[in-house]
């Protein structure tokens, strides 16, 4: 029943036929999603012939947990709880937020937000390094101050470290920070 609901599909769509019995066969996979967003993309578009000769391009995610690897440097501070420094997985890299902490210590740099900011990117530096990314292949980062009005100096130092075209970027003002930091920085690089 259902191979023959997306037979109707893929017709509709004009995407080529699928076996889904085959694909059953040979485990589990996550076609139907990135599929659908595309097929839709293909529907908006269906109105140019020569667009309709292009093949379907599908983007899945895979769960499989032996492409999920953690990343770990002894020259970046250890993470406070059951969280990895970074993950790798599907050629990107998730690198967890990243406090002033001087890696030796444990301790901040200081208690002002330039020199938490400066060690916060070096400590996200060497965890990029040890993913084998570095701070040009990050695509997204996210700030969080716990004060906004320290926006102006965190952009001043941050922009030291990422050139054009800089990644995108959300910063927040959050009710605390662990530890009491002063600024934490999260960021997702490609690799």
């Amino acid at each position: 029943m259902r191979e023959m609901a997306w037979s109707a599909a893929a017709r509709t769509f004009n995407m080529p036929a699928i076996d889904v019995g085959a694909l059953r066969r040979r485990g589990p996979l996550a076609v139907g999603i990135g599929c659908a967003s595309v097929a839709t993309t293909s529907l908006w578009r269906s109105s140019s012939s020569s667009l309709r000769s292009k093949p379907l391009a599908c983007l899945s995610i895979s769960t499989d947990t032996s492409i999920k690897q953690a990343v770990q440097t002894d020259k970046a501070p250890a993470a406070l709880g059951p969280y990895s420094q970074a993950i790798k997985a599907n050629n990107l890299v998730f690198v967890s937020g990243v406090l002033g902490l001087i890696p030796e210590t444990g301790k901040f740099i200081s208690d002002n937000v330039e020199d938490q900011t400066e060690q916060v990117l070096k400590n996200m530096g060497e965890i990029l390094k040890a993913s084998g990314a570095s701070y040009s292949s990050v695509v997204k980062t996210t700030i969080m101050l716990a004060d906004l009005k320290d926006f102006k100096k965190v952009n001043e130092i941050y922009a030291k470290y990422f050139h054009a075209p800089a990644p995108a970027r959300s910063t927040y003002q959050v009710a605390a920070l662990p530890l009491d930091a002063r600024i934490e920085i999260e960021c997702i690089a490609a690799l």
